[in-house]
């Protein structure tokens, strides 16, 4: 019998609840790239010239909303969200506007590779809402940064990346 037909005690097959549980990890990586998102964003906004501020509170806002949506669909599947951190580790020192242009644009990038991950591991609306959460990634991106990727958020991209950000401790 292949694990395909097995079922277990809940009645779904081995291979679906290797899926879903493929999705709730992909979710909660999303999730934590939103929390690691907000909280650049907020140094971002410190840092930001006046011409560009509206800019990033739209990011912000926009990070914050895929941040809760997330938060709802973990527990769409029985998930405990994962909290945000108090702090996150920045990939650079952001001591002014052009830096934190940089940041903004490493944000989006970072983001956007994590909702490739999701892309690939979720189904239906939740499929659909990853890759239009990485298309608003990947193009925030490119109106930070001022150059894209021909397939922004792939695997082979974000390993010339430098390490996502991670919580400090």
């Amino acid at each position: 019998m292949s694990d395909t037909s097995r079922t277990t005690g809940s009645g779904r097959t081995e291979r679906a609840e290797r899926a879903e549980k493929a999705e709730l990890g992909a979710l909660q990586a999303a999730l934590g790239a939103e929390h690691a998102a907000v909280y650049g964003y907020g140094v971002v906004g410190g840092k930001i010239d006046k011409g560009r501020r509206d800019e990033a509170r739209a990011a912000y806002d926009a990070h914050r909303a895929r941040r809760d949506e997330l938060a709802r669909a973990v527990r769409d599947l029985d998930g405990t969200p994962r909290a945000a951190s108090a702090a996150y580790a920045l990939p650079f020192a952001v001591k002014d506007s052009a830096a934190a242009v940089r940041l903004a644009a490493e944000l989006e990038e970072r983001v956007a590779g994590v909702y490739s991950d999701l892309v690939r591991a979720a189904t239906g609306d939740r499929r659909r809402a990853a890759a239009e959460a990485l298309r608003e990634a990947a193009v925030r991106a490119v109106r930070w940064s001022g150059e894209s990727v021909a397939f922004p958020g792939l695997a082979e991209r974000a390993a010339t990346a430098s390490a996502s950000a991670s919580p400090q401790t």
